[in-house]
């Protein structure tokens, strides 16, 4: 792939669109317009009885409440742990003894850069929920295998949730989480 010819063509609050002209092989130069985000991180807070917590919000965007991991945008600089815990503070309340590398997603890759940096929070400690003066947030604790049966049949399908969930999983199946 050979890009050339970049233009923003909006600046926004928190994105912006950048439009290239791409070679691609031999198939001539395309147009394309991406949408270039900060990137952020998302959490799944496991508490010490295996049981995990979800956020339930609104989503302006798709104007629906969803239920997902704790997550946010980062910070210019911000270390993508850092964004987590205080994520996880702010949303929730809970800080967390450990978090712990779940892998990052990325949101839609065909037209937006987005890379979501996941961790699953462990040794948590509840205190007071900050959350930011646009959201209204509803923490939900659930046990694993209620999570992972919504996720299956639907009822979260918010995709750093539904990674968040299959990697802890799979990371508490392999008895890994235990050493973590």
């Amino acid at each position: 792939m050979d890009s050339s010819n970049h233009t923003i063509v909006f600046k926004g609050l928190v994105i912006d669109i950048e439009q290239m002209e791409v070679r691609i092989g031999e198939r001539g130069r395309h147009t394309f317009q991406i949408i270039r985000h900060p990137g952020g991180a998302g959490v799944l807070p496991v508490h010490d009885d295996g049981t995990v917590s979800l956020i339930r919000q609104l989503r302006p965007a798709i104007d629906r409440v969803i239920l997902e991991i704790p997550a946010g945008r980062l910070s210019p600089g911000e270390p993508p742990v850092e964004c987590a815990g205080r994520e996880l503070l702010e949303e929730t309340g809970m800080t967390a003894a450990e978090l712990i590398p779940l892998g990052t997603v990325f949101s839609s890759p065909g037209v937006f850069d987005e890379i979501i940096h996941l961790f699953a929070a462990i040794g948590i400690t509840q205190g007071q929920a900050q959350p930011e003066a646009d959201e209204e947030i509803e923490v939900l604790r659930l046990t694993l295998a209620e999570a992972l049966q919504m996720a299956a049949d639907g009822r979260i399908s918010d995709g750093k949730t539904l990674a968040a969930l299959s990697r802890w999983d799979l990371l508490r199946r392999s008895g890994k989480a235990d050493h973590a």
